[in-house]
């Protein structure tokens, strides 16, 4: 029975959901500032009495504690940092004195092993935030949430709790403003001591070490909370006044804000809150790890964009060169066999007949192979009348069959296989097979054009066609590695495709198989520009999801098949190592990250500064108008439908790279997919009624 994959997309969803929220916990956290200058506001009144330590008593009235006489509490903002906490610590156990750090949540998570030396050498925490945030800014839940937050952490990654908080951007109680003292009260509600300061050494201006031991000596006699910074910038002299004034204060007592004051602490902590800040480390430790692959991915995958694009003007100028040799040939080759399979061709067979038959290229024998249809396909050719067409019906075996029973057929030694909704244009044969003269060349791929390109729909796939497709070619042609001929349009000696065995039926993408053969029997596989035929694309995203699912699934099966190549010599090994190396990089890998790409975008809109991303943006989309240009200019095709290519890399690129999960994911689980065929509408000949041959 045939697995049809479908939990995979919810899978994919998960997967790019958690991306999602651990690159915003990434961006999030790593907004984290240091001191610097605020607007004041007007002061709280509150807050204007008593000392630096302000809270709630049991009666909910508010108090505030000052220091014992000839106590110093130094207390330290915005760690632990790996560069100068250390030093902070030598220095503090230097002189046997205590501090209190009042830490960043992140931080703590980020250096969990630094933070318990901190308590480890008898030195106290308190609470600075999870990301240095201002609280007099913050909604009420987000300022309980980087409160509670960091206390988690702090819990899970030391074993002790906390019930001091010092707000960033504060300073002594009479700086305190109205928000700010709102958002006090509401931490005292809670259970917090405030711990503002007395002495502010404003240490993070690096006014030098002598004037931050000024500013942080206290009258004689007096104690004092003194404010100072081991993180959130260069502390060099912040670390040197540190030693200074321990040393220059004989008789002062240096102890943490709760042992100086006798303040009650917390004991022990509860479970929920330790795994709470497990978790919520583990989620910054992820976006940290994603942030970095991401950052990664990004720069291979814009690097190998550009590299992509860049080759492939590049090649194309290369091709055009080449090619122009055999522009002005007009060798015969005698009779060419065109071999039509055709299955519910109604709708376009009578143009595909009438357009073969027009050929400039003389003469043409025309076989349609009539593939158990079950409309009126055979009827409609044989009633056609044309000299040289001939149809020949068969019991529904699928293309590959019918193609084979075509060639078996054949008069010629040269062999064009038409799928039954391609229109040619006049000069199509003869140009293609002008590369034949070349005996070594064993197929040739021509040029596939978008007929019904009206629409939006068809315009993306036109300049698919064009800037995709047709670019490929080139390059592939010149580093012979070509991997597809394609079934719409395609040129074989009869001699080649007796040694390949004819069409395989082993993949879903037969003109794909039979071409990575048709190399590995070491023949030359090329491409003519100038051999113009006209197709009929899906006109609705359902019909448009089917083929490329065809397409893709029928790549990667016959990628599969002839992966022995890679370690082949000769033209087997070129297409191993150049043509599937290709394949499996920009049509399979690549688009395998892209939903990636796109979530990290996502994120980049939110947390990178816009005029950055526009530019990036901009830049890109600039080098792919460029070069879709170029292309359409190489076609001989109009401008027009440049306006839509920034709407197509927004909206076709994610059903592509969709796709391509879905193939890879049905390839994976190894089920077998039957044929898709596209419902026609007739429109293949449109190209040549508007715009003639060219």
């Amino acid at each position: 029975m045939t697995r049809t994959p479908r939990t995979h997309w919810v899978l994919l969803g998960a997967v790019l959901t958690v991306l999602f929220v651990s690159l915003c916990a990434n961006g999030y956290v790593n907004h984290i500032g240091a001191e610097g200058v605020r607007t004041p506001g007007p002061a709280a009144p509150a807050m204007r009495a008593g000392g630096p330590v302000q809270g709630l008593t049991a009666d909910r009235a508010t108090r505030g504690l000052r220091m014992p006489p000839r106590t110093l509490a130094l207390t330290f903002d915005d760690g632990p940092d790996p560069r100068w906490t250390p030093r902070i610590l030598d220095v503090l156990r230097r002189h046997h004195a205590r501090a209190t750090f009042f830490v960043l949540g992140a931080n703590v998570a980020r250096y969990p092993e630094l933070t318990r030396r901190i308590v480890a050498e008898g030195h106290e925490l308190g609470v600075h935030t999870y990301t240095h945030a201002d609280l007099a800014g913050l909604p009420a839940w987000r300022q309980r949430a980087e409160i509670a937050a960091t206390q988690s952490v702090i819990a899970s990654t030391t074993g002790v709790r906390t019930r001091l908080l010092r707000p960033p951007y504060s300073s002594t109680p009479d700086a305190v403003t109205v928000p700010q003292g709102s958002a006090l009260d509401r931490a005292a509600a809670d259970g917090y001591l405030t711990v503002l300061t007395d002495l502010d050494t404003a240490d993070w201006r690096r006014p030098g070490a002598a004037a931050i031991v000024r500013a942080g000596t206290p009258a004689a006699g007096r104690g004092a909370v003194v404010m100072l910074h081991d993180g959130g910038g260069d502390r060099t002299q912040t670390v040197a006044a540190v030693d200074r004034l321990l040393a220059g204060l004989p008789g002062y007592r240096f102890e943490t804000v709760s042992t100086a004051l006798d303040l009650p602490r917390f004991t022990g902590t509860p479970l929920a809150l330790t795994l709470r800040g497990h978790a919520i480390a583990g989620l910054q430790w992820l976006g940290g790890v994603a942030a970095a692959a991401m950052g990664v991915l990004l720069i291979v995958a814009v690097a190998l964009g550009v590299a992509r694009l860049l080759l492939q003007v590049y090649y194309s100028r290369r091709h055009i060169r080449r090619t122009r040799t055999r522009r002005h040939r007009d060798a015969h080759f005698g009779t060419v066999t065109v071999v039509v399979p055709a299955y519910n061709e109604s709708a376009n067979i009578a143009n595909t007949v009438r357009s073969l038959r027009a050929s400039t290229y003389q003469p043409v024998e025309i076989i349609v192979v009539d593939d158990g249809s079950g409309d009126d396909t055979a009827g409609i050719v044989e009633r056609l009348d044309l000299p040289g067409v001939r149809v020949i019906r068969q019991a529904n075996a699928g293309k590959p069959a019918a193609l084979n029973t075509g060639i078996r057929a054949a008069s010629g030694d040269l062999l064009v296989l038409v799928d039954g909704d391609t229109v040619f244009a006049p000069d199509a044969i003869r140009r293609l097979v002008q590369p034949f003269a070349d005996l070594s060349v064993g197929a040739v791929s021509g040029n596939t054009k978008v007929a019904n390109r009206s629409g939006v729909l068809g315009r993306w796939q036109h300049l698919e066609y064009v800037i995709g497709f047709n670019l490929d070619r080139r390059m592939f042609d010149l580093v012979r590695c070509m991997p597809t001929v394609p079934g719409a349009i395609g040129a074989f000696r009869r001699e080649t495709l007796a040694d390949v065995g004819g069409v395989p039926d082993a993949t879903l993408a037969e003109d794909t198989d039979l071409t990575m053969a048709v190399i590995r029997a070491g023949w030359r596989v090329v491409y003519e520009p100038d051999a113009v035929a006209w197709t009929e694309v899906p006109g609705t995203l359902a019909q448009l999801w089917r083929q490329r699912y065809r397409w893709c699934y029928g790549t990667m099966q016959a990628m599969w098949k002839h992966r022995r190549c890679l370690v082949e010599r000769g033209a087997g090994g070129r297409l191993g190592r150049r043509g599937l190396t290709y394949l499996l990089l920009f049509q399979v890998l690549l688009p395998l990250t892209a939903p990636a790409v796109d979530v990290a975008a996502a994120y980049g809109m939110i947390f990178l500064p816009w005029p950055q991303l526009l530019a990036t943006w901009a830049g890109f989309q600039l080098l792919q108008l460029l070069t879709a240009a170029y292309a359409l200019r190489l076609d001989g095709e109009r401008y027009g439908p440049l306006w839509s290519l920034p709407l197509q890399q927004i909206v076709y690129r994610q059903l592509m790279y969709l796709v391509v999960v879905h193939a890879t994911v049905a390839a994976l689980l190894g089920d077998r997919q039957r044929w898709h065929r596209m419902h026609r509408t007739g429109q293949a000949d449109l190209a040549l009624v508007s715009s003639g041959s060219r």
